[in-house]
């Protein structure tokens, strides 16, 4: 019996499936694919976070936050160089802490 996944996974999984008895068949992907396998996952972690709570859902921002790292890897950057951007952004125009929704702006 098998059991298809194409999706992109973290490196230790194949030799966690082959520690069950199984056999992983796996590939190495293209840059190309690997940005766009990247996108997928980050997509596939955001939908986990919207339906989890509590200390599940810390595990699945964690997941985003190593997604992010790799992404910005791509990028020819780091996850600190992304965070300082969030922070310079901060500093210019604030944060969410507020709770502020905007609901329109009146044309003078």
């Amino acid at each position: 019996m098998e059991q298809i996944y194409n999706k992109l996974v973290r490196d230790k999984i194949p030799e966690i499936i082959k520690s069950n008895g199984e056999k992983p068949i796996t590939r190495v992907l293209t840059d190309k694919e690997y940005k766009a396998e990247l996108e997928k996952k980050l997509n596939e972690e955001y939908l986990e976070v919207l339906s989890a709570t509590g200390k599940d859902r810390l595990e699945e921002l964690a997941d985003m936050l190593e997604i992010i790292r790799y992404l910005a890897k791509l990028e020819n950057s780091t996850l600190e160089e992304v965070i300082a951007i969030a922070q310079e952004k901060e500093h210019k125009k604030g944060t969410f802490e507020n709770k502020i929704f905007l609901e329109k702006v009146l044309k003078q």
